[in-house]
C-alpha cells in the first residue's frame, strides 16, 4: 500500500472501495448483540456529524472534546471533526470533574462531547461554573439530563440540525482545504508528577505512522479483525485504530473493559492491542490449570511449552530450520493442546497481539510464544505518536522493546536517557513554550524520560523511567519497575509498588491477588474474619515472602525486596494511587502509606 490519506477523507475514500464491507463491529446493549457497519454507511455517519459540527459553529482548528468509553459515536465524532479541519481533544472516560474541567479551561473547548451518565454528570458539574464551555453532546440516549439543563442534546438531535445545503458545502470546502500540517490532536499526558501536558501532534504525524507500519507490519491485511481493548482517548489504541481503518481492517469495538474476556471469546479477533496486565490474567490463569493438573496430562503441558520454547524461540527466531522431530511435535500440539488453551481465551484466530505500556516480565513472554500467541512487545509514547520500537518477526531479543521503527532516529544520552527524532514525534506541549524546550535536545531529539540502551544491531532495551530511578541510602540505583513486573508475575500478587529512595534498603507495598489467597487459605485451613485479618497472619506472610524469595534470585542483593507489606485494599483511580492510564502516582503513593512504609524501616 503505497497511499497515505489525511484522516479527514481516509474514511470516505476507503468507503469508495469497500462500499458494503463490514468496517465496525459494536455490541448493541438494548437488543444484546453484535451489529455491523459498512463502509458506506460509516462514511455517511460522519458527514452528518460534520455538517452539524459546521451548522453549531465549530471551526476550522476549533478544540473538540470527548469524554466517553469506546463507541461507535466516538469514532464517527472524530473523524466528523477532522472533516471540518477541527482539533480532537480525547479524554479518559473515567476522568473526574477536576481532569476534566483543567482540560477543558487549557484547551478552551466549547462542545463536549460525552459518553454515558456518569460523565454527562460530570461534564455538567463542570459547565454550570465554567466559562468556556458552552455545549454537551451526549451518545448514551439512556442519559438522563438535569432538570435545570437545557442545553445539552442528544447525539442523534445535534446530528439532525446539520442536514442542510449551506452546511454541507460548508465541510466540502473545508475538506477542500485540509493540510498535513493541521493539529489532528491534543492528548493529555496523565500526569503522574505535576499537571498534565497537552500533546499536540499533527496530521503529518499520522501519515507517517501508517507509512511507517507499512514497511513493518507485512502479516496485516484488511482481512484482519482488530478489537478495541483500550481505552480510544489512550495514544496505543488510538493509533493503532486509525492504522487498522488505513489498511481496510474490521474494527470491534469494546465497549466496557469489564467485558473484554467475554467479548473476545464472541468475536475471536486476529488482532488487539493491550497492556501487560492482560496477558498476566491470562498466564496466572492458565499457569493455575497446568499447576493443578496431575500424571500424563501435566506432562504433556509441560512438553507442550518446552516444545514450543524450542520451536519458536530457540529455533526459528533465530532463523534455525527446526529438526523433523520438533516440527512434528509442534505442529501436534499446535492443533492440541495450543489451539485448545487459544480457544478457551477467544484469541485462536490471532495474527498478532502487540503489547506496550509497561514492562512485560520475561517469564510470561516466554510462556506466551512457546505456547504459540503471536504477542509483539513495543515501546512508544503519547510525545512520539505511539511506536518507536518493536519486535521483528524474526530475531527478536525477548528482554527487549524490539528494533527501532524505519526512518525513526533513537540515540542514548549521556545520563541514559532515550532520545527520539522523525515525523511521528509532538509538535508541542499545547501552550507551555517551556516544558515544550525542555522536552527537545538542541539538535531536535525529543527527551522521553526513560532509561534503556541500544544495542549494535538496532534493539532497543528499556531500563526505567529516569524519573522514576531510585536511589538508595547507600547509594545504588534501583530500577523499581523490573522488581515490580517480576514480582507482579506471582499468581498471589496483583500488583506492586517498590520503595527505595533514600531509604537503606528495598521494601514493597503489594496488593496480593485476593481471590488466590483466599483459595489458598481455604485449602490450607486457615479461618478469618476478614481480608486484613488473613493479611496479617504470620503464615501468609511467611508463603509471600518465600515466592518473593525465589523471584528475585536474579537480582542483586542491594535490589532484592527485604520487607514488604500487604495491604487490603487495592490501588485505584478513585483512591489517587493510579492515573487514567492505570500508571502508579509515586509520590501520591509514599504520601497515602507513609505511616506503614515507615513502619517497614523501624529497626
Amino acid at each position: 500500500m503505497n497511499y497515505y490519506n489525511h484522516l479527514a477523507e481516509l474514511i470516505h475514500l476507503r468507503a469508495t472501495k469497500y462500499k458494503d464491507k463490514t468496517v465496525i463491529k459494536y455490541r448493541d446493549n438494548d437488543e444484546k448483540k453484535w451489529k455491523s457497519v459498512s463502509w458506506r454507511r460509516f462514511s455517511e455517519k460522519i458527514m452528518k456529524t460534520a455538517w452539524a459540527m459546521a451548522e453549531q459553529g465549530i471551526d476550522i482548528q476549533s478544540r473538540v472534546g470527548i469524554y466517553s468509553q469506546n463507541m461507535l459515536q466516538y469514532l464517527v465524532t472524530e473523524f466528523g471533526a477532522y472533516a471540518n479541519r477541527a482539533i480532537v481533544v480525547p479524554i479518559y472516560a473515567t476522568s473526574s470533574p477536576a481532569q476534566i474541567e483543567y482540560i477543558i479551561n487549557d484547551a478552551k473547548i466549547e462542545t463536549l462531547f460525552v459518553g454515558e451518565q456518569f460523565q454527562y454528570n460530570n461534564a455538567y458539574k463542570v459547565m454550570q461554573e465554567s466559562k468556556v464551555l458552552k455545549q454537551i453532546v451526549v451518545f448514551d440516549t439512556h442519559v438522563k439530563f438535569h432538570p435545570e439543563d437545557t442545553t445539552s442534546l442528544y447525539f442523534d438531535d445535534f446530528n439532525a440540525v446539520g442536514e442542510n445545503s449551506e452546511a454541507e458545502v460548508q465541510v466540502n470546502i473545508r475538506l477542500k482545504t485540509i493540510s498535513e500540517e493541521d493539529t489532528a490532536c491534543i492528548i493529555y499526558t496523565s500526569g503522574t508528577t505535576g499537571e498534565p501536558k497537552g500533546v499536540v501532534l499533527l496530521h503529518s504525524s499520522f501519515l507517517e505512522v501508517f507509512r511507517i507500519h507499512d514497511i513493518r507490519l507485512t502479516m496485516v491485511s484488511n482481512k484482519d479483525v482488530s478489537m478495541n481493548f483500550l481505552p480510544l482517548a489512550h495514544i496505543f489504541e488510538k493509533a493503532w485504530t486509525y492504522y487498522a481503518l488505513h489498511v481496510g481492517m474490521t474494527v470491534v469495538i469494546n465497549q466496557d473493559a469489564k467485558e473484554i474476556q467475554k467479548s473476545i471469546k464472541q468475536v475471536h479477533p486476529t488482532i488487539m492491542c493491550s497492556v501487560p496486565r492482560f496477558w498476566e490474567k491470562v498466564y496466572a490463569g492458565v499457569f493455575e490449570k497446568i499447576s493443578s493438573s496431575k500424571g500424563l496430562m501435566k506432562w504433556l503441558y509441560q512438553d507442550a511449552i518446552k516444545t514450543g520454547k524450542k520451536y519458536n524461540l530457540d529455533y526459528k527466531n533465530n532463523g534455525i530450520a527446526p529438526p523433523l522431530g520438533n516440527r512434528i511435535k509442534f505442529s501436534l500440539y499446535n492443533n492440541t493442546i495450543y489451539k485448545v488453551l487459544k480457544m478457551v481465551i477467544g484469541i485462536d484466530k490471532g495474527n498478532i497481539f502487540p503489547c506496550a505500556g509497561a514492562p512485560l516480565s520475561d517469564t510470561i513472554n516466554e510462556f506466551l510464544q512457546s505456547v504459540n500467541i503471536p504477542i509483539i512487545i513495543g515501546y512508544g509514547l503519547t510525545e512520539t505518536s505511539a511506536t518507536v520500537s518493536f519486535y521483528p518477526s524474526q530475531g527478536f531479543l525477548l528482554s527487549s522493546v524490539g528494533t527501532i521503527m524505519p526512518d525513526v532516529q533513537v540515540k542514548i544520552d549521556t545520563n541514559g536517557e532515550i532520545l527520539v527524532k522523525g515525523k511521528t514525534v509532538m509538535k508541542e506541549y499545547y501552550k507551555k513554550p517551556e516544558e515544550t524546550a525542555k522536552a527537545f535536545t538542541e539538535d531536535g531529539f525529543f527527551r522521553t524520560g526513560d532509561a534503556g540502551e541500544l544495542t549494535a544491531t538496532g534493539t532497543l532495551i528499556l531500563r526505567d523511567r529516569i524519573k522514576d530511578l531510585y536511589k538508595t541510602a547507600n547509594g545504588k540505583y534501583i530500577a523499581p519497575q523490573a522488581i515490580e513486573t517480576t514480582l507482579g508475575s506471582d499468581r498471589f500478587i496483583e500488583m506492586v509498588a517498590v520503595i527505595g529512595d533514600q531509604r537503606k534498603y528495598v521494601s514493597a507495598l503489594i496488593i496480593p491477588d485476593y481471590v488466590n489467597l483466599e483459595a489458598w487459605a481455604k485449602e490450607h485451613h486457615i479461618e478469618y474474619d476478614n481480608i486484613s485479618e488473613l493479611l496479617n497472619r504470620k503464615d501468609v506472610n511467611s508463603m509471600i515472602a518465600g515466592r518473593i524469595e525465589l523471584l528475585q534470585a536474579h537480582f542483586a542483593p542491594f535490589e532484592k525486596v527485604k520487607k514488604f507489606a500487604l495491604l487490603p485494599e487495592p490501588f485505584s483511580m478513585e483512591g489517587g494511587e493510579l492515573t487514567n492510564t492505570l500508571k502508579m502516582k509515586r509520590r501520591f503513593i509514599a504520601d497515602k502509606y507513609k505511616d506503614i512504609i515507615d513502619k517497614m524501616y523501624e529497626e
